[in-house]
């Protein structure tokens, strides 16, 4: 049975990976997946938790260096007892940026399995934030 203190464990995943990354930690960020977890982000798929903390190593010494994340819980939707599945919105924040720009907005999937009486990652995925609804209406204002 899921709980008032499972939905915040399983939220506070978010925060959890914001907090690695703010230090860099892609052992603490690889922490959150189960061993055989998959990472999925636009060209990258990472098959278990030592691919993980290996592709977050070198992001962080390269691309994602001095960089910080964010990311906020939109829905939470329990599956079974142990399985729920977590949707968040955030993006990356380039050195010096306060708010996420446009282009670097993401929504992202987080299938969390509970794991040892632990809340953690079995799959996570990310992709360029788009708002079809937004997408429509400009459509239509277009066509009218």
């Amino acid at each position: 049975m899921t709980t008032d203190s499972d939905a915040a464990a399983i939220a506070a995943l978010t925060q959890r990976m914001v907090a690695g990354w703010a230090y860099g930690e892609a052992d603490t960020i690889a922490g959150l997946f189960v061993e055989d977890g998959t990472l999925i982000l636009p060209g990258v798929f990472c098959n278990g938790k030592e691919e993980v903390c290996s592709y977050f190593a070198d992001a962080f010494e390269g691309r994602y260096k001095d960089t910080q994340v964010v990311g906020k819980p939109i829905s939470i939707r329990v599956l079974g007892p142990d399985v729920a599945i977590l949707l968040s919105h955030g993006g990356v924040l380039e050195k010096g940026e306060t708010e996420v720009s446009e282009s670097s907005a993401i929504r992202a999937s987080w299938l969390v399995v509970r794991h040892d009486g632990e809340w953690r990652l079995a799959a996570y995925q990310n992709s360029p934030r788009h708002d079809a609804s937004a997408t429509r209406g400009s459509a239509a204002d277009r066509a009218a």
